[in-house]
């Protein structure tokens, strides 16, 4: 597994009345391209039914599934297992063509929740954040760097960013959080 190597560390980055916004511990995370008849062969390898339509997400045995496009999945798994579902896609490779990459070390994921987490969201995000459902996930922009955000519940929202812009996004999250509680309810 690709090693982690954020500034942020796992915990509480700030906590209002209006939003908290954490680090998440990290985990494992995969990129899957793969197309049409392999589906499901890859799906089966993985042990989940892969989502076929952008922004659908999947879970099964410990691992979720993100669509980010026609043939291109984000998977989230627990570290003990990347090394266990690469090798059960190696193992079909020849019949059924694939790529599947270790990028657990790129990404930090955020958590955002609290009664004014999605409005938190457009403060950077281009994105109508009502329209993504509670279930989904979109890949998006958040003061234009590249982030994919994953829509737990109403109120609840991970995005993982590139450790590259974590410091920075973490900082507007920060301050985004602290002006929302500020203001009057």
């Amino acid at each position: 597994m690709s090693a982690r190597i954020s500034s942020l560390t796992p915990g509480i980055l700030v906590r209002t009345g209006a939003v908290t916004v954490s680090i998440e511990a990290a985990q494992g995370r995969l990129s899957l391209r793969a197309r049409g008849a392999d589906l499901a062969a890859v799906g089966a390898a993985l042990g989940v039914s892969l989502p076929t339509s952008i922004g659908q997400r999947a879970a099964a045995g410990g691992i979720e599934v993100l669509a980010l496009g026609p043939d291109e999945w984000v998977i989230l798994a627990p570290a003990s297992q990347v090394a266990g579902l690469i090798a059960a896609c190696e193992g079909i490779q020849a019949d059924h063509p694939h790529s599947l990459v270790d990028i657990s070390g790129r990404e930090v994921t955020v958590l955002i929740e609290g009664p004014r987490a999605a409005e938190l969201l457009t403060l950077g995000c281009p994105r109508d954040i009502d329209g993504i459902g509670v279930g989904e996930g979109r890949r998006t922009l958040f003061d234009g760097a590249t982030v994919v955000l994953w829509r737990d519940a109403d109120d609840r929202f991970r995005m993982d960013i590139w450790n590259s812009f974590a410091g920075h996004l973490g900082h507007l999250l920060d301050t985004g959080a602290r002006e929302l509680a500020a203001e009057p309810a």
